[in-house]
């Protein structure tokens, strides 16, 4: 998969009317990598890092919001090794969850450009995978996503969690104090969230996802939908087979997203080195 780029010439828009120009992107960039410099010495932040340009797209280019993301965002990498450390994709348990497919990010955006993702939460099974495992491998291929694609940053992503198949052992596995770590970190990633769609609910669910929208921010929460059957997104971007559409199969996007880790295998080893290899 080639890098995606913004289309050059074209003015990039980042919501709320905010034109990203290139003094912008520049003075923006300088000030938030000072500020960072300044606060932790400690960085390395390469010239051709796109990771602080990123958080200001997320943010619309407001520099105080962008500075808190970010700020957020490193502590949770250093935090939660459970995540992001040991990303090696040839380890045994990331590779049965490649197989499995439990993060699909599709090939076509939707009619808005987003991006779409399906995060399959009932795929893997609870008494053999670990939970911690599973949103591991979910960030390694949304960091990679982010990597490859630059518009990613810019139109967002949309998130379909399908549902099917969920049982009472995997509701076990998502504690309050996982559920907290995964909307803090989804809240402060360098993409936005603009809509997580919950779809083939089962109504034993409900109780966990009343457990995620008490930790969501009001704006996330206005950004969820809860459906019993299928997408809401089958008008504006072809679903996989699974989900009711005549897109590629879960399988065949597992296929192509396992194939694409671990080519990209280096990469891993240089965010773990240093996060603003994004």
């Amino acid at each position: 998969m080639k890098k995606e780029q913004p289309p050059t010439g074209e003015p990039v828009f980042v919501g709320n009317g905010v034109e990203e120009t290139a003094e912008l992107r520049t003075t923006s960039i300088a000030m938030v990598k000072q500020w960072l410099l300044d606060e932790r010495p400690d960085l390395d932040i390469p010239e051709e890092s796109k990771l602080i340009l990123y958080f200001l797209r997320t943010t619309k280019y407001d520099i105080d919001k962008a500075k808190r993301k970010l700020m957020t965002f490193l502590k949770n990498r250093e935090k939660l090794t459970e995540w992001f450390k040991d990303r090696d994709p040839f380890r045994p348990e990331i590779q049965e969850l490649l197989d499995i497919g439990v993060f699909l990010p599709l090939h076509e955006k939707d009619s808005l450009n987003r991006q779409v993702v399906i995060i399959r939460t009932s795929a893997h099974d609870p008494e053999k995978h670990k939970q911690d495992d599973v949103f591991k491998v979910d960030k390694m291929i949304l960091d990679l996503l982010m990597y490859l694609d630059e518009t990613v940053s810019i139109h967002g992503v949309v998130a379909i969690f399908d549902m099917q198949g969920v049982t009472l052992g995997h509701a076990l596995q998502l504690t309050p104090s996982m559920i907290k770590k995964s909307v803090e970190s989804w809240e402060n990633y360098p993409c936005k969230p603009k809509l997580l769609e919950f779809v083939n609910v089962p109504v034993h669910v409900n109780i966990v996802l009343n457990v995620f929208r008490s930790f969501m921010s009001a704006k996330m929460r206005e950004r969820v939908t809860i459906s019993r059957k299928g997408s809401s997104l089958e008008q504006s971007v072809t679903l996989p087979l699974e989900l009711g559409g005549n897109g590629e199969s879960y399988y065949e996007l597992s296929e192509y997203w396992k194939r694409t880790v671990q080519e990209n295998a280096r990469f891993y080893t240089k965010m773990e080195e240093n996060v603003f290899h994004l």
